[in-house]
């Protein structure tokens, strides 16, 4: 049996200057970018069959670059909704609500377009998702590739592992990385976590790039 492919988007501004960067469209940066394309040797010793994608443009851009170009869009894998802190830092939502944890307290109700959701219902999205993944890996022993964001994919995480959707606090997510998910004696198990191709050899990469004019 394969296992369960998770792949965080690159880099965006928001990323940058941390806010909650839910359903809202945020690019990725040129930084993004790169990580992004930096996941493809990642994957080159894998064999990917069903891959499905955030339906938001920074993970379908992240998909392609990653070479992960024959995806299908699940609405279920998009960002936690953050409701009213969309856009937000935690720094700024603490001047208001000192002690506030997303992963505990969840978000304020937002608009029509960002009402919210607790860690619960981000909790059912993932494991509508895990079992779509699981029918995909129990007729095949291709890998299933999750192309998603932080929060999400750290919900999932915890949820594949048997714990609450709030344990997705303990698995910290950078952006341009790929974790893997498997089973050892038939329990479900991290088998990767965070790989990324170093900062140092992206800036030889870009710097190799701007010499040759690639950029």
């Amino acid at each position: 049996m394969g296992e369960l492919i998770l792949v965080r988007h690159g880099e965006t501004e928001w990323t940058l200057s941390g806010q909650h960067t839910g359903n809202t469209d945020i690019p990725l940066t040129q930084h993004g970018e790169d990580q992004a394309r930096a996941v493809a040797p990642l994957l080159a010793d894998r064999t990917v069959g069903l891959v499905l994608v955030s339906p938001l443009g920074r993970t379908e851009r992240t998909a392609e670059l990653a070479g992960l170009t024959e995806y299908r869009v699940t609405t279920d894998l998009h960002e936690w909704d953050y409701g009213g802190y969309e856009g937000i830092t935690t720094d700024e939502i603490h001047r208001t609500r000192p002690g506030w944890d997303l992963w505990t307290d969840g978000v304020e109700p937002g608009d029509a377009d960002h009402p919210g959701e607790t860690p619960e219902q981000v909790g059912a999205r993932a494991d509508r998702v895990l079992d779509l993944a699981r029918k995909a890996l129990a007729e095949s022993d291709d890998d299933v590739a999750l192309v998603s964001h932080g929060h999400f994919l750290r919900v999932l995480t915890a949820r594949y592992l048997g714990l609450d959707a709030s344990a997705g606090s303990l698995f910290k997510l950078e952006t341009g990385t790929v974790s893997r998910l498997g089973t050892e004696h038939d329990r479900p198990v991290m088998t990767a976590w965070n790989l990324q191709v170093p900062e140092s050899v992206l800036r030889a990469e870009l710097h190799a790039k701007e010499g040759s004019g690639t950029v």
